[in-house]
């Protein structure tokens, strides 16, 4: 009964840690891995069964003189909490991150590690801004369409009439460009007001979306771009309208096609993050698409804008790609971010996966 009770209390234990978005790994007195919640999983990109008993330094190392050795020793030689605040790690794959590390000894010599990325506060931040700016964007697209749709149905109406009562033909090829243009001016409100239908949820492999993009785009494709895929194929499906992924991912190709100016790479990787906060849900396991070019980026000035409609740094564009990539991938509950600088610009599609949803905290 005891050994039941003690069981019951580290499944409990285990659940608020795994519920955590900050990274905690617990440490044996040889200072090697027991225990590593998702989050430190997703953040040094390696899972508990492959990292247990390693030590942390083989995980990450600290950029710079510091050593995690030293501050476990001055952790355990204080008996109290050490904390680093916006501490440049690298990981074991080559990739970098920032966090506030938190080391709390225990009792014999354990310890607790929690690593707090600094882009969290960040991201959530950038997805209150979106949600901000979306709903007002989408209310002001409703005013503009009923004021725009009103005036074009008349207009549409006078012009049908007006061309009953010509007689002359080639005048007839005036009132069928006015005709054209309003129809025109409909279809962009439509546009602007973003997927008239709600998506055909069925189970969509997310490879087989992607490599039917590859193929649409690699017609379009200039010799000097190379189009390069980092697929994660244990992935399972995702429940999805595959229609509107293809529209999501067509538009984000073509956007980095866009930015590169016929000469980069544009790289397509797709990982698994796991308790992940998507529009104010909380999923135990969610898809991630991220659509890498490496072009000029985006302007600081423009970066915060980039998903209304109408916003583009293209003397051509019209700034409707992402402005509909957007909706389509909220209208699925997943959410679009992006990183941007010189070399690099990360769009970045996360969708739930499978049914594992929470309450939000």
């Amino acid at each position: 009964m005891v050994q039941r009770k003690i069981t019951k209390t580290a499944l409990t234990e285990n659940a608020v840690l795994d519920a955590l978005e900050s990274a905690v790994m617990t440490l044996d007195a040889q200072h090697k891995l027991r225990f590593m919640n998702p989050a430190a999983e997703n953040l040094l990109r390696i899972s508990q069964h492959q990292a247990r008993g390693q030590t942390v330094a083989a995980l990450c190392s600290i950029v710079g003189e510091d050593r995690f050795a030293a501050l476990f020793a001055d952790a355990t030689d204080l008996n109290g909490t050490i904390l680093r605040r916006a501490l440049p790690l690298q990981l074991h794959d080559g990739s970098h991150a920032v966090v506030d590390l938190v080391v709390t000894p225990l009792a014999d010599g354990h310890l607790i590690i929690e690593m707090r990325p600094m882009e969290l506060p960040a991201r959530h931040a950038e997805e209150e801004m979106q949600d901000r700016i979306y709903g007002a964007a989408q209310e002001m697209l409703r005013g503009l369409a009923h004021e725009i749709k009103n005036p074009l149905g008349g207009l549409r109406g006078a012009t049908q009439l007006l061309e009953r009562e010509l007689q002359r033909p080639e005048l007839k090829d005036y009132t069928r460009v006015i005709l054209h243009e309003v129809d025109r001016l409909h279809h962009l409100v439509d546009r602007l007001q973003g997927p008239r239908s709600r998506p055909i949820f069925a189970s969509v492999n997310i490879h087989q979306v992607l490599e039917h993009v590859r193929r649409l785009l690699q017609t379009e494709l200039p010799t000097g771009i190379a189009l390069r895929f980092d697929y994660d194929l244990s992935i399972p499906e995702v429940y999805a309208d595959q229609e509107q992924l293809v529209q999501v991912f067509l538009n984000l190709l073509r956007n980095a096609q866009q930015a590169l100016d016929r000469h980069g790479t544009i790289l397509i990787r797709t990982r698994v993050d796991r308790y992940v906060t998507l529009l104010h849900q909380k999923f135990r396991l969610a898809l991630r698409v991220d659509v890498v070019d490496s072009g000029p980026g985006i302007p600081e000035d423009l970066l915060p804008r980039i998903f209304l409609p109408l916003v583009t740094s293209r003397a051509a564009g019209m700034g409707m790609g992402l402005a509909i990539a957007q909706g389509l991938v909220r209208g699925h509950g997943g959410v679009v971010h992006c990183h941007s600088r010189p070399g690099e610009t990360i769009f970045s599609v996360s969708l739930p996966l499978g049914q594992h949803r929470e309450e939000p905290q």
